[in-house]
């Protein structure tokens, strides 16, 4: 697998070079933004990692440059803590973010997560809601004429749910499909997730009626919503 990694700290880059080829990754690095998005272009990398902070184009904008054409997994390596920084970035596109300093363990399990292709999914169809169609076949979602973007990790997390429409998924049971096991003891990154779709799908993300929590033990879907489809407000 080719990794493109994008970082202004040569030590990093250096690091990370020898760790990853260690591992059996081809990598080829960038300096800046403005060659990153140069070999996202000529090298055609299987997965990209990259800094927010780097000279000529920042990270957001190599993401948006990116976007426009590929679908290629981005995670962010940020040293840059706050949420209003995570979520822009995922925003724009990004797939996952870690902060550094970061353990090596963890990174790789984020490599794979983004990696993981997952053989045989169920074609969906279509399914509308609350004003809202959402082809999965063609990874189309619109709200009338305005396409709501949706990045490859909240696709997924929106098949595991509507796989199940009606019924609970534990959180333990998204966690393991979206990040593997070495996720089983936490879901913050699975509540994050959870406020982006509601955010882009719910009429009032605060009061969801369509990804709704399950007795506080996980999420269900309803194409419907119901007397019983809102938030659990001890539970996020």
């Amino acid at each position: 697998m080719k990794i493109l990694i994008a970082d202004d700290d040569p030590q990093l880059l250096r690091a990370l070079r020898i760790t990853l080829t260690a591992k059996g990754y081809e990598v080829i690095a960038a300096p800046d933004g403005t060659a990153a998005v140069s070999l996202a272009v000529d090298a055609r990398p299987d997965l990209i990692m990259l800094d927010l902070g780097m000279p000529g184009l920042d990270g957001i904008e190599v993401i948006q440059a990116i976007r426009g054409w590929s679908s290629t997994p981005i995670l962010v390596v940020s040293g840059r803590t706050g949420s209003a920084d995570k979520v822009e970035a995922l925003d724009v596109g990004a797939d996952d973010y870690i902060t550094k300093p970061f353990a090596i363990d963890e990174l790789l399990a984020r490599l794979r997560a983004l990696s993981r292709r997952i053989p045989d999914e169920p074609n969906l169809g279509t399914i509308a809601f609350a004003g809202i169609s959402v082809d999965f076949a063609a990874r189309r979602a619109m709200q009338g004429e305005r396409a709501i973007r949706l990045t490859p990790t909240e696709w997924r997390l929106l098949e595991l749910l509507v796989e199940q429409q009606g019924r609970a998924v534990s959180r333990e049971s998204l966690l393991d499909a979206m990040w593997g096991p070495y996720y089983s003891r936490t879901s913050s990154n699975l509540r994050f997730y959870i406020a982006q779709l509601r955010k882009k799908l719910e009429p009032e993300p605060s009061e969801p009626v369509h990804i709704v929590t399950a007795d506080g033990s996980g999420y269900r879907f309803e194409l419907g919503g119901g007397i019983d489809g809102r938030e659990d407000r001890t539970e996020a």
